[in-house]
């Protein structure tokens, strides 16, 4: 068995935490690890290979050293150069699996669901197994436990070995259909988790969509190798068509069966969802960060830098990150998407960017900025080094906190210490290295006529990100 982890989407429902430049399957929201992480632990139990991961190209460092923190092995990262929905995406993870004569079964999951119960969520899994191994192609029905109008619906037929067979795929109901779905118990919510032979799900996607097959093949004819990461030809990707594994197959096939999981499943879709899954006091509150709250009922509050205080409120939602403070009802919490959607139209980088920015060397935060002049707070990880690189309209003066920092600027080579600094003129080459075993903190000092992420000229990159 081959565990494909999804890790796209943006999570936009989950504003200002969940960002387009760091989406909430690598936010830590229900514990010390990361949604992303917890997925690839409750793995374990289950015989497998190790997990393969698709994931957008900007989001790949994360990626990888999330993986990497977690100490688990991988079957290699795949970038998608543009997103097309799951279809395809499962159709290069599958043309990958059989590339050496293996046809392993598929286990797809979403990097951002939570599950609670993993001994009932590994009992689900050999089940299916069973079935996949005979070429069925399994989905995993959640047993709901209230109607829920935010997903769509499994009906099952009739009873098929472990499993049942699927009589149809239902769109989203309004909540007295929902009511009827929960209370005949022949319907499960639509988990968007898959297991099948790889060769079954190409053989059925090219009975039912040749164009995304072809595509597919076409577009990893031609791949390559770069670090953890496999690239796909981005032409061919990106003439594929976008669709849904649902969509393109699942509804299609004659071999659909379904599973039931009954394992605390949650897609923890808005914050609502967060707030149902997350442990609350005797007042129904669930809080993180430093929070004081006086008559506060059900309601969820993200402190992240600063003490958020709470009088007299019931059924809110409360997030306060480095540069963005959300207020809303908890029963509105779905339509934050919509803030997102005119942050874009105006063009505002808190739609997809944080305060704090990761890079594969460390991260940095700005923490000041004005006219000619911006202050960031860098971290560069132990063995790391920024790329040798120039500017065209600032000058930069770097101050180190803690650690020590090795600076090249245009033929001198120098090491910098705590409580040194030193200046890089416009247009000189230079680079940053973190020589030393610990974190090395400084303090960045940019100023000139024009300060944007995009005047960065690079010479050498040990990342990958120098453009020909």
């Amino acid at each position: 068995m081959l565990p494909v982890v999804m890790a796209g989407g943006s999570g936009t429902r989950l504003w200002p935490l969940s960002r387009g430049n760091y989406p909430k399957q690598f936010l830590s929201l229900s514990g010390e690890h990361t949604m992303l992480q917890d997925t690839l632990s409750r793995l374990n139990g289950l015989v497998h290979s190790p997990a393969m991961l698709i994931c957008n190209e900007e989001h790949r460092f994360i990626a990888a050293e999330q993986v990497r923190q977690l100490g688990v092995k991988h079957s290699g990262i795949f970038l998608e150069p543009v997103g097309r929905n799951t279809a395809p995406a499962i159709a290069l993870a599958a043309f990958k699996a059989i590339e050496k004569g293996e046809d392993p079964l598929l286990l797809v999951l979403a990097a951002d669901h939570i599950i609670d119960d993993i001994v009932s969520f590994h009992q689900s899994v050999n089940k299916a197994s069973e079935l996949a191994k005979q070429g069925k192609l399994v989905t995993f029905g959640i047993v709901g436990n209230k109607p829920e109008t935010g997903y769509g619906y499994i009906k099952r037929g009739e009873e098929f070995s472990t499993g049942f067979v699927v009589d149809s795929f239902v769109e989203k109901p309004d909540l007295e259909t929902a009511k009827h779905y929960i209370a005949s118990g022949d319907y499960y919510w639509n988990s968007g988790m898959f297991l099948f032979k790889a060769s079954r799900y190409l053989a059925e996607l090219k009975a039912f969509r040749p164009d995304i097959y072809n595509a597919c093949k076409k577009a990893i004819e031609i791949q390559s190798n770069d670090l953890d990461f496999i690239r796909v030809d981005r032409a061919a990707f990106e003439a594929c068509p976008d669709e849904s594994v649902d969509y393109a197959v699942m509804e299609h096939t004659q071999d659909a069966v379904v599973v039931p999981m009954d394992a605390g499943w949650s897609d923890v879709g808005g914050f609502a969802a967060l707030w149902e899954v997350s442990t609350k006091d005797e007042n129904g509150n669930a809080f993180t960060g430093d929070v004081k709250a006086v008559d506060t009922k059900n309601t969820l509050v993200f402190g992240e830098d600063k003490l958020v205080a709470t009088v007299g409120v019931e059924n809110l939602v409360i997030v306060n990150t480095k540069d963005a403070v959300l207020v809303a009802h908890k029963d509105q919490s779905q339509h934050v998407k919509s803030i997102v959607q005119q942050l874009k139209a105006e063009n505002r980088s808190e739609a997809t960017m944080h305060r704090e920015v990761y890079r594969p060397w460390g991260k940095y935060d700005s923490v000041d900025n004005g006219e000619r002049f911006q202050v960031k707070r860098i971290t560069v990880k132990p063995g790391a080094k920024l790329s040798v690189q120039m500017h065209h309209h600032r000058a930069e003066h770097w101050i180190v906190v803690s650690g020590t920092a090795k600076v090249q600027i245009d033929d001198t080579e120098q090491f910098v210490t705590e409580n040194e600094s030193v200046y890089i003129p416009i247009t000189a080459v230079h680079a940053l290295e973190n020589p030393g075993k610990v974190d090395l903190e400084l303090i960045e000092v940019q100023s000139g006529s024009y300060l944007g992420e995009d005047d960065i000229v690079r010479f050498e990159d040990r990342y990958g990100r120098v453009k020909g």
